[in-house]
């Protein structure tokens, strides 16, 4: 093996032993810590852009999110989007304390609107970053 093939393979180590390190404080710091601060203070500035999403899959996850009217809109970075396919799958919200449910689907055919929402949803994300890398949009609509 060549000595540069040797680096490659080292430095491809270290980024998947550095990715693994940083889902790993996600998962079992971050999020519970959110998590927490969410309840604790469901008045908070804070909580009036994070909710907590309990997806069908029994996981409560923290996600920055946009209500207009019976209508929430999420932007999903990883790859739980897929457990809204298909036409979609029932959810719970804890919104500012209130607990609510929905049906959530991901929308993929729609650039404009998704873009549309994005632009409220992630104000400050770079105009110049592609559709494919600016997540996915799921909707919920609210059973109120």
């Amino acid at each position: 093996m060549r000595w540069y093939t040797k680096i490659l393979l080292g430095l491809l180590a270290l980024l998947l032993v550095a990715l693994a390190g940083y889902l790993a404080y996600a998962r079992f710091i971050y999020n519970p810590e959110v998590v927490a601060k969410l309840r604790a203070a469901p008045d908070s500035t804070y909580a009036g852009r994070a909710m907590l999403l309990h997806l069908p899959d029994g996981r409560v996850l923290p996600v920055n999110y946009l209500l207009e009217g019976d209508t929430v809109f999420v932007g999903v970075d990883g790859r739980w989007w897929r457990l809204f396919e298909d036409g979609g799958a029932p959810v719970t919200l804890e919104i500012r304390g209130e607990t609510v449910t929905g049906h959530a689907t991901v929308v993929l055919e729609d650039p404009a609107y998704t873009r549309d929402v994005f632009s409220r949803l992630r104000p400050t994300a770079p105009a110049w970053l592609p559709d494919w890398l600016n997540g996915k949009l799921v909707v919920i609509s609210l059973n109120r």
